[in-house]
């Protein structure tokens, strides 16, 4: 593999993960974050010194560029999206290790604090034998999650900017903010963006390419205890500690992410904070099957009356809240745009593995909003995490995809 193909990648992705672009969910702004602002408005002049044209940042902090159609014949206007915050996690002062060859035994991330990514912990490694791994310094997650679909996409304009012997029809980009809070792509406007079709670059490993996620939503049970002295406490006390752990016995010990996989849903209890007189829990609910999704938001919904029912006062309340639905629902009445992805990879040599998101993408939501958008490999693993990383020839694949689907878009 020449590395060197895309010759601005590597050094464009370092630069990026150094910016912090963390999202907060506890803010009630757009972005929920000034530092996205920042980012986004870098990306703007980066996507203008490429050649990009139309590139703007807007109300939303959406950044849109175009790349305008080299071919007289209409074709249709394909979309790529990737998102520009991190996840939940420290994400300042990241400083990135590059393992050139990489030799298959475990890489230590931080010597001082002994922090290792093994090999035993982490099987997936043995695939990235003899690759250039791009590694956190175990006290950060890394970025990848999205950066390097932002340079991905950014470094495949570039290319086909720089080589107009490939023939397209128009390509738009946008990059957004507050995806990992799952807020973003409810300001995402479809119509403004102009795409017939669009792809996330937000997957992992090299190869995947989803068109079905997860179907989501969280549960956030309150609960009112009476704080009374310990010693005088008998018949008046109600302790929210102890009522909190009814809630979470409450739920079958078995549907939680640690113990399914595919297809199954889960129960994750995300947050607890909790004292005598008061605690708050919440959850996400998971499913792909609309049915049972539905079936997990009544059981939350029986978990707070039951518990109520019991002690004979309304101690427990629950709110729940959808937040995305299975993309699936739309992409299955629009195959053409799975497929055309698919076709780019085999033409690469690249297997593609199609299987359902255990999660969400922006996809998700825009999906919805009459944009098919399936998503692609980014080439990272192990994200919101110290342990995330990323091979430097799994975000060339993911250039050289979306490249060749703009290709062969326009034949």
């Amino acid at each position: 593999m020449n590395l060197n193909k895309y010759e601005t990648l590597k050094e464009r992705f370092l630069k990026y993960i150094k910016i912090e672009t963390r999202s907060d969910e506890k803010s009630n702004t757009i972005p929920s974050t000034s530092s996205q602002i920042e980012f986004a408005k870098m990306l703007v002049k980066e996507l203008e010194e490429i050649g990009m044209e139309n590139v703007y940042v807007n109300e939303n902090c959406f950044v849109n560029a175009t790349l305008k159609s080299n071919i007289e014949k209409d074709v249709k206007t394909i979309g790529f999206i990737a998102h520009m915050d991190t996840a939940d996690f420290n994400a300042t002062n990241v400083n990135p290790q590059i393992v050139e060859n990489y030799d298959g035994k475990d890489i230590v991330l931080n010597k001082e604090k002994n922090i290792v990514l093994s090999t035993e912990e982490f099987p997936n490694l043995k695939d990235y034998v003899g690759k250039t791994v791009i590694t956190t310094d175990g006290t950060t997650l890394l970025g990848a999650d999205d950066k390097a679909g932002i340079v991905e996409i950014i470094e495949a304009m570039k290319y086909l900017i720089n080589h107009p012997e490939i023939k397209h029809g128009t390509v738009k980009v946008a990059f957004g903010p507050d995806e990992e809070i799952g807020r973003g792509a409810d300001n995402f406007d479809v119509a403004e963006f102009g795409a017939d079709f669009a792809y996330t670059m937000d997957g992992g490993p090299v190869g995947e390419l989803e068109y079905e996620s997860f179907n989501a939503a969280g549960a956030v049970f309150r609960i009112k205890g009476k704080s009374v002295h310990p010693g005088t406490a008998k018949g008046k006390l109600i302790n929210a500690n102890l009522i909190a752990a009814e809630v979470v016995n409450s739920f079958p010990a078995d549907e939680v992410p640690e113990k399914t996989e595919g297809y199954e849903g889960f129960y994750f209890l995300d947050k607890i904070t909790a004292n005598c007189e008061e605690a708050e829990l919440s959850y996400i609910l998971r499913d792909h099957d609309r049915q049972k999704f539905e079936n997990k938001k009544k059981f939350a919904e029986n978990v707070a009356k039951k518990i109520n029912e019991k002690h004979k006062k309304e101690l427990v309340t629950v709110e729940i809240k959808d937040q995305y639905y299975n993309m699936g629902e739309i992409i299955k009445n629009h195959m053409e745009v799975v497929e055309i992805a698919k076709k780019a990879m085999e033409n690469l040599e690249i297997k593609p593995i199609i299987k359902a998101i255990r999660g969400g993408t922006d996809g998700s939501k825009i999906s919805f909003m009459g944009l098919p958008t399936p998503n692609i490999f980014a080439g990272g693993e192990n994200f919101h995490g110290k342990y995330e990383f990323v091979a430097l020839e799994s975000m060339i694949l993911a250039t050289d995809v979306i490249v060749e689907i703009v290709r062969l878009n326009a034949e």
